[in-house]
């Protein structure tokens, strides 16, 4: 796995959208102060990968994901592995109770040749490539068979993160062996191993098959097969046996047909002969026409009297006068009576109300006068009483005054002050103005009803005037309508006149209507009689048809009787002529039929003995002979097709127990691990010889590092070559151990793998700090000389500037106060 870019939002210290590009960053070192976020970077690519970071103590601690107080963070990692590319995306969010959850997580597999600068562009996730995984846990299995290593082996190998850089060191040898069991490769074996296993139960399973089918193939043996070709040969010759006497039954069969043809024929025409009898009721039939057509004659004639009759009194009625008018008359000098008494009445009623009308104004008039002096009254006792108070005041100054004094009023000295009155004038003149006042509203009251008695009086007068000149005027009218019409008597005799015609007239209407009744019916009956006589012409002609045939003479059309009496006497004639024939025909029958059961006996012979059912008596026996060559030949088939299937099948009986024997010795040989141990052995001795030259180099000499039965030692040659166990080293001494084996699991054995495990890229957070000067400068130029090769990216994460000056690509990782910043420096 080799990371080609990264992109960070809202993730640990990274709340800012940044992007780290690797794509050409064979050897690059990640720099900043501590804290800056220098580890939050190698934390994106796993937890891109994993779904989690060595740092947070595994699946739990995906809330460490997100930045403070950020609700939601995005990682996206574009990386290459086995020669593809792919982009994983992970995003974490925060929801309002403040659980953090995966929202989202894909894999997908990048198109060739896609360029990576194009992620700036905001392609959609459609753009990216073949969606490989998008669910969390599908990510699991798709990662982990793009990058061919789960996640533990991940930060062992390939991602060593502070704290864990010695963890393949010192690892117990079954977790050693299961890691060099990834990178090399190695489960193909144990794959081979199942497959052989399940192919060899395959097999077993087929054979099975094979065995019972074989079992249920019985009756193939060769004298089965004689037997069937001997039935054969006798079907072949039972086909010709009939074909041969098939002409013969044929001819009989053909006469005897021609015989019972000629027999049926006559016996037909002896059938339709029969049918030849006249209806009984034929004389009843012709009898009945003559009446109703008579019985129609003399309807008609009297509908003709009786319309006739009708026709007169019409005219009488409409010569006799305008009913409608003379009612009219008659309804007007009922009018005129009653118009002339009201307008009488009316005339007194007028003279009346105006004697009324006349009064009322008069009492009016007297109650207006009366009202006039009433208000009069009223302004006089106002005026009293205004005096009175004037008075009253002027009192009530003067029991203030003495003789000398100026007066109040009119500032003149006062000569004389005149005597006080004894009683006040105001309470007199206010009792004297209250009566005046109701005698002035009686008087108003008055006047008011006797203002409303004259107008009503005034409006009863007008409406009865106006009334009497429309009765005046109406009078006129019907004096003028009336002037040369006759009497009320008169007019009364004219309408009975027209009443009496009326009343006759409805009586001819009836007698037409009754008389167009009776022809009604007459013409029915006609209808219905010569019904019948069509019906007996229709029954003559059916049955004159069904033996037309046969030569009936000419019917006369005019009498129905005397047509049906010649049909029957030459029907009568015919029959006689049939039944003599009829005796010979039958005898011809009875020969035919004689001569096709002795053919059919002989061919029914030819069946017995061939071993053969007799045929039924209606089968055709050139067709049964036909079926029985055909089964016996399909017989024949299927018994040497069932040889041949039963040849195949023991052809693969042999082949599936091959089979099975090589699947069971194959996955015999691969149970033992034999085989897998021997090169995992060998893979172990290659990382060994590896990381010793390493750490001798490292060490300046001092240490060589060797195994044995999966664990790791180191040789002292500064004590003699001792072996002590690499537990026994210092930290620094175990950081250098560590560093070899690192490097050279990325050096030798990304050589050997035969999976997508390759070590593609190592990338080590680890304290380069503990390192002297010399051993520094060794570490520097051994990973220098890795990454010179090319073959796989290089990347470390130090605060040493010693070591970060000689690594030639730099991503320098800076914090403020709201979000960390990578910048790339250097080559």
């Amino acid at each position: 796995m080799r990371p080609l870019r990264l992109d960070l939002a809202g993730f640990t210290a990274f709340r800012e959208a940044t992007t780290v590009d690797f794509t050409d960053a064979d050897f690059f070192a990640l720099v900043g102060p501590t804290g800056s976020g220098k580890s939050s970077v190698l934390d994106a690519i796993c937890f891109a990968l994993y779904g989690t970071a060595p740092r947070w103590g595994g699946a739990r601690g995906i809330a460490n994901a997100l930045a403070p107080s950020a609700a939601e963070a995005r990682v996206r990692l574009v990386f290459e592995s086995a020669g593809a590319r792919y982009v994983a995306t992970r995003v974490v969010r925060r929801d309002g109770r403040g659980n953090v959850k995966t929202g989202n997580a894909g894999l997908q597999l990048m198109p060739a040749g896609f360029d990576v600068t194009k992620l700036d562009t905001g392609l959609s996730p459609d753009d990216l490539g073949e969606v490989v995984a998008g669910t969390p846990a599908e990510m699991d299995e798709a990662v982990l068979e793009a990058v061919g290593l789960p996640y533990e082996q991940f930060t062992s190998c390939v991602l060593l993160p502070q704290g864990q850089f010695a963890d393949f060191l010192h690892a117990k040898p079954a977790t050693r062996q299961q890691i060099l069991v990834n990178l090399l490769g190695l489960g193909v074996y144990e794959e081979v191993q199942k497959r052989a296993t399940a192919r060899a139960g395959r097999a077993d399973a087929a054979l099975e098959t094979v065995a019972r089918v074989l079992d249920g193939l019985t009756g193939i043996d060769d004298d089965a097969l004689a037997t069937a070709t001997a039935r054969v040969d006798a079907m072949r010759e039972l086909a010709g046996g009939v074909d041969a006497a098939v002409p013969e039954l044929r001819a009989a069969r053909t006469a005897a047909t021609e015989a019972e043809r000629g027999l049926a024929a006559l016996d037909a025409e002896l059938a339709e002969l029969a049918r030849v009898r006249p209806p009984r009721d034929l004389a009843v039939v012709a009898e009945a026409v003559a009446g109703a057509r008579a019985e129609a004659i003399e309807a008609s004639a009297a509908v003709t009297v009786a319309e006739e009759r009708e026709e007169k009194l019409r005219g009488e009625l409409a010569g006799a006068g305008d009913p409608a008018a003379l009612r009219l008359l008659q309804q007007a000098h009922t009018e005129r009576k009653q118009v002339a008494g009201e307008a009488a009445t009316l005339a007194g009623a007028l003279d009346s109300a105006g004697a009324d009308h006349d009064a009322a104004v008069a009492a009016l008039e007297s109650a207006r006068a009366a009202a006039a002096r009433a208000g009069a009254e009223l302004e006089a006792a106002r005026t009293a009483y205004q005096e009175a108070q004037t008075a009253d005041r002027a009192a009530a100054l003067r029991a203030h005054l003495h003789a000398g004094a100026p007066c109040p009023v009119c500032a003149q000295p006062v000569t004389e002050v005149p005597a006080l009155p004894t009683g006040s004038a105001v309470a007199a003149a206010k009792k004297a103005g209250e009566a005046a006042r109701a005698a002035a509203d009686a008087a108003d009251r008055l006047v008011a009803e006797r203002d409303r008695a004259a107008r009503d009086l005034e409006r009863t007068l007008d409406q009865a005037r106006a009334r009497h000149e429309q009765l005046t005027a109406r009078l006129a009218d019907l004096d003028a309508r009336l002037a040369d019409s006759p009497g009320p008597a008169a007019l009364r005799e004219q309408l009975d006149t027209l009443a009496k015609l009326r009343r006759d007239l409805e009586t001819a209407g009836g007698a037409v209507r009754a008389a167009r009744e009776t022809a009604r019916r007459a013409r029915a009956g006609v209808e219905a009689a010569e019904e019948r006589l069509r019906g007996a012409w229709h029954a003559f002609d059916t049955v004159r048809d069904g033996v037309a045939r046969l030569g009936p003479p000419a019917a006369d059309r005019a009498d129905v009787t005397a047509a049906w009496a010649g049909l029957a006497d030459w029907a009568a004639r015919a029959t006689e002529e049939r039944r003599a024939k009829r005796a010979d025909a039958a005898s011809a029958v009875t020969e035919a039929r004689h001569t096709v059961d002795a053919v059919t006996e002989r061919v029914a012979a030819l069946f017995t003995a061939a071993g053969h059912d007799r045929p039924a008596a209606e089968a055709d026996p050139v067709r049964l002979a036909v079926v029985a060559v055909e089964r016996a030949e399909a017989e024949h088939r299927r018994l040497v097709e069932r040889r041949e299937q039963a040849r195949e099948l023991r052809e693969q009986r042999a082949g599936h127990e091959r089979e099975s024997r090589v699947a069971k010795a194959l996955a015999g040989h691969l149970r033992a691990n034999n085989f897998e141990r021997w090169l995992l052995a060998e893979a172990l001795d290659l990382l060994v010889d590896g990381a010793s030259r390493i750490l001798r180099e490292l060490t300046d000499g001092q240490y060589d590092l060797t195994h044995d039965k999966g664990e790791f030692f180191v040789l002292d040659h500064h004590d003699a070559g001792l072996r002590r166990a690499v537990r026994t080293l210092s930290g620094g001494e175990t950081f250098q151990a560590s560093l070899a084996l690192a490097l050279a699991l990325s050096e030798q054995l990304a050589g050997l793998s035969t999976t997508t495990a390759s070590l593609e890229s190592i990338v080590l957070d680890e304290g380069f700090g503990t390192l002297d000067a010399s051993t520094l400068d060794t570490v520097a130029a051994t990973l220098e000389n890795l990454a010179a090769r090319g073959d796989r990216m290089v990347g470390v994460v130090t605060h040493v500037p010693a070591l970060a000056e000689r690594i030639p690509v730099r991503f320098e990782v800076r914090k403020d106060a709201r979000s960390s910043r990578v910048e790339r420096t250097g080559r």
